[in-house]
């Protein structure tokens, strides 16, 4: 964006503060810095991502959600479909998969330099916060995997970007764009009604409640409405399955619940403790600092309400580029007047130490390599959902198994007289087993998989009745009671998800009319 000229402009009604607002003109753009990093980031992601791993569960999933375009899904905002689509248009393949999130991983580094730079960071500090973001943990691990979490930060630190033009420059005008992104950012992702959220107290706990008498902050709250509004109307009429998935999640206890002070250490330790005293600075600088206190309150309004709600720790996540912009302008300063090995001694710092944690986040080793990294530095990986029981961080671990469950599946298949397979349907019980028979099974002439589980249940009920049913997860309980007879088949892979090391079984002559039970077996969690 453009440098504005030092000096004072003419009253302007548009001013954030009602009257002559002094504009500074920004620092240089540190443009070798912001191609070098990029060019780590994106080849980093290029050559970790697909070497030794598979497909993400989720990942299968969104492929179905792809295959199903609409304007909203039970467990997540249609954006992510979108994404997906690009990515089957480009094959489909896992590579065309992870580039995707390994674009905005590097675009998010180039918007922290833009932000570094928008609150009067120098050259240094626009590498600094760059570095920040190029090795923290949790931008690594989002960045690595086709999620809507690669690309929320983006839409975040755009609106930041924009508040902070504003606080700059004084422009109301500006928080049009501030509608846009967010509206966007919602489409992506419904958690960015708990950024807004932080955003609108931020306001009002500051002076910058004054906003609210002006015209453009209402006329982005409109644009953003009339952006989500396709997603508002599909909840109306689908009557609000992502609520109920929520509610369900909680009644539960699918997530594992930190109190405060294992959450902040959770948060310590996922952006690496390294980078604690820079986003601890920025964070200070902007409540010390009256032209961007507004900053420091919002990254304090979420902080505490993620606290508060029980959150998971990746939620706070997107919010953290804006702080390490901030503390990388705070170093630099408090840096201008000594040597300048102490400039060069910090990033020393912050690069040998962050170096070690790349291998965990990242998928550069296989998986014997990878855990016997583990063992010799100590560390072990936190638990996000309960039901979370494998060698590897579930991250990792939801990469293995599907290929090889959609083979055994296809033998089973196979293995019926033609006239008996055009009667069997495949019954899967969460949307990873789906996405996987409907990722790899049309090679082995596998039909499309069925389930109950999320957004696979509005693409049912099936056409037909079948005679029978291969089933996946299953309790023995429930095969017995639903079958006249049963074969199992046992399942195993060593690095995958506990839960899916169960028999596999074929259900023969099923007690059930499938198409009748189907209106009331939808399972959302």
């Amino acid at each position: 964006m453009d440098t504005v000229k030092t000096g004072t402009s003419a009253p302007d009604s548009h001013s954030a503060q009602g009257e002559a607002h002094h504009v500074e003109s920004l620092p240089p753009f540190a443009v070798p810095v912001l191609v070098a990093l990029c060019a780590a980031k994106l080849l980093l992601h290029l050559f970790t991502s697909v070497r030794h791993y598979d497909y993400f569960r989720d990942e299968l999933y969104y492929l179905d959600m792809a295959r199903h375009l609409d304007w909203g899904y039970v467990d997540a905002a249609p954006l992510i479909a979108a994404y997906t689509k690009v990515a089957m248009l480009m094959g489909g393949s896992l590579a065309a998969l992870r580039i995707l999130p390994a674009l905005a991983g590097t675009a998010l580094v180039a918007l922290t330099l833009l932000i570094t730079r928008e609150l009067g960071g120098g050259r240094y500090a626009q590498l600094l916060a760059g570095i920040a973001i190029l090795l923290c943990p949790a931008s690594l691990a989002m960045d690595s995997l086709l999620t809507m979490n690669a690309f929320e930060p983006l839409f975040w630190m755009g609106c930041i970007w924009v508040i902070a033009r504003i606080l700059r420059t004084g422009d109301s005008r500006l928080w049009l764009w501030f509608g846009v992104l967010a509206g966007l950012g919602l489409e992506n992702k419904h958690s960015t009604l708990s950024f807004g959220f932080a955003v609108v107290q931020a306001l009002l706990l500051t002076h910058h409640r004054r906003e609210f008498a002006r015209q453009w902050i209402w006329i982005a709250g409109a644009i953003a409405l009339a952006l989500f509004l396709p997603n508002i109307i599909w909840q109306i009429r689908h009557h609000f399955p992502t609520i109920e998935d929520l509610a369900n999640v909680r009644r539960e206890g699918k997530n594992v619940v930190l109190g405060p002070l294992a959450f902040v250490k959770e948060q310590i330790m996922d952006m690496h403790p390294i980078l604690l005293p820079m986003w601890l600075a920025g964070l200070m600088w902007f409540l010390r600092d009256l032209r961007w206190r507004l900053l420091g309150v919002i990254f304090a309004v979420f902080f505490v309400t993620m606290v508060v709600a029980h959150a998971k720790n990746y939620y706070v996540f997107p919010i953290y580029p804006m702080v390490f912009a901030g503390g990388a302008v705070a170093i630099e300063r408090w840096l201008a007047t000594r040597a300048v090995w102490t400039r060069v001694a910090v990033i020393a710092v912050i690069v040998l130490a962050a170096l070690p944690a790349i291998p965990l986040v990242t998928w550069m080793l296989p998986p014997e390599t990878l855990l016997a990294y583990q063992n010799a530095i100590g560390f072990k990986p936190s638990k996000a959902e309960v039901r979370q029981e494998s060698l590897l961080p579930q991250p990792i671990a939801d990469q293995f198994g599907w290929p090889e469950m959609v083979s055994e599946v296809a033998t089973i298949y196979n293995s019926l007289p033609l006239g008996e397979r055009a009667k069997t349907g495949i019954w899967a019980s969460n949307y990873g087993e789906a996405g996987a028979i409907n990722e790899f099974g049309p090679r082995y002439g596998l039909p499309r998989a069925w389930s109950p589980h999320q957004n696979h249940w509005y693409w049912g009920p099936p056409p037909q009745v079948y005679k029978n049913l291969i089933v996946i997860q299953w309790r023995l309980e429930d095969v017995q009671e639903n079958c006249t007879s049963f074969q199992a088949f046992e399942h195993y892979q060593r690095f995958g998800m506990g839960d899916e090391n169960t028999p596999i079984y074929l259900c023969r002559d099923v007690k059930f009319d499938i198409q009748k039970i189907w209106w009331h077996s939808h399972h959302w969690n």
